[in-house]
């Protein structure tokens, strides 16, 4: 949302001669010594102005005006009452929004410019009992338990595995004690697997080789 000071000088002009339609009645006081006694004049009036995050209605909210821009309001009536116009606002807009607002209004926040541009945001929720969070948070620790059974599981396996391997290399190692010997081959065929067979442990028994695989 944007406002240009200049979108509003023919309201700040009825403000000033009190026209029909005009909605604020009350003085605006500018010519401040400094602007710090001009921000706090205002802080007096509008409690939420430039003082970080206060409750608004329930709705944690900041409003931030630019100290440039209250130098100007300082010097400026039409501004000024500008400025007071919207900063009054404020409440009665929240509490439009947190009507009109399909989900949950969490947070909310206006600003205004050194140029006296005007933007707000404002955060809310799809969630206001919190349904949603839950079943999420409940999904994510079922997840994280598979997840952790998964890898359990596997590391399970991989030290199952790991004790084969070393039953198996200390079998070999008896064997190679006691005069024995353990071949394997690998082949296209049980004829050529044979062949292997035979030719390995003809090579063992006489000493040449200790072991080796033979791919087809």
């Amino acid at each position: 949302m944007s406002m240009e000071i200049g979108n509003v000088t023919s309201q700040i002009m009825d403000l000033k001669t009190d026209k029909p339609g005009v909605t604020r009645k009350e003085e605006v006081k500018t010519g401040f010594a400094n602007v710090r006694d001009y921000t706090k004049y205002l802080q007096e009036k509008y409690s939420y102005m430039n003082v970080g995050e206060v409750s608004m209605k329930g709705i944690r909210s900041s409003v931030n005006v630019s100290p440039a821009f209250l130098d100007k309001c300082n010097k400026d009536p039409q501004k000024a009452a500008w400025l007071e116009e919207n900063l009054a606002a404020i409440p009665g807009c929240t509490e439009k929004s947190i009507a009109n607002c399909m989900g949950t209004l969490i947070a909310q926040g206006w600003e205004i410019d050194a140029n006296g541009n005007m933007s707000a945001w404002s955060m809310g929720s799809s969630d206001p009992d919190g349904k949603i969070a839950k079943e999420n948070a409940k999904r994510r620790v079922a997840e994280e338990k598979a997840a952790k059974e998964k890898q359990q599981k596997k590391l399970a396996e991989e030290k199952a595995q790991e004790k084969l391997d070393a039953k198996r290399r200390a079998e070999i190692e008896a064997f190679k004690q006691d005069g024995s010997f353990m071949i394997s081959a690998v082949g296209t065929d049980v004829k050529s697997v044979t062949e292997q067979f035979v030719s390995k442990m003809n090579a063992e028994a006489t000493g040449i080789i200790s072991s080796f695989d033979a791919k087809a």
